[in-house]
């Protein structure tokens, strides 16, 4: 008979559990390693967070399980993280840096991602929309109608066959002082 463990001991088994666990603590070191704690701080925090049970039975110790030391290191390191995004917009306020227009705001993933090829282009097609967002062409058309219908986009050539679209007047401006910010000529 052979000795070695089975694949599906639970040492082994990745469970969603187990999953959620390691992607929340992926999240969590993505979090500290873009913004350090001060030294003395994060030694003590990850000291604590670091504390286990000596169980090692997967079934053992769980519900004794104190979260409160990693939920305080978590907790501390995200208000951090707030602070700093709130003093990086203060400055970005104090140095005038222009927020986004209301316009552009509305626009949707997938309307952005179309906004980006007029500045390559005067006009898109249905095929050039449908390769862009990796949807059907009738998909394509289904949202290039809406978008007409919305006001962001224009019909430039009526035809069928070759049906292309255009900017209307407001997201000109807009796609022209982006791509003159990004060095694109027209």
């Amino acid at each position: 008979m052979n000795k070695t463990r089975s694949l599906w001991h639970p040492h082994y088994t990745l469970t969603p559990a187990i999953a959620r666990a390691l992607m929340d603590l992926e999240a969590a070191r993505a979090v500290v390693e873009h913004t350090p704690l001060p030294p003395a701080t994060e030694a003590e925090l990850r000291h604590r967070a670091r504390i286990r049970s000596t169980h090692y039975n997967y079934y053992e110790g769980r519900a004794e399980a104190d979260l409160t030391p990693w939920l305080e290191y978590f907790a501390k390191t995200l208000a951090l993280v707030f602070t700093a995004a709130k003093d990086e917009a203060l400055r970005y306020a104090a140095q005038g840096v222009q927020a986004e227009p209301e316009e552009l705001r509305r626009l949707d993933h997938r309307a952005r991602t179309v906004l980006a090829l007029f500045a390559k282009t005067q006009e898109v097609t249905t095929s050039q929309v449908a390769a862009t967002l990796g949807r059907s062409e009738r998909m394509a058309r289904l949202l290039l109608n809406t978008w007409v219908k919305d006001g962001w986009l224009v019909i430039t050539n009526p035809s069928n066959r070759k049906r292309a679209y255009g900017l209307s007047a407001v997201y000109r401006q807009y796609i022209y002082s982006l791509s003159a910010m990004h060095g694109v000529e027209k």
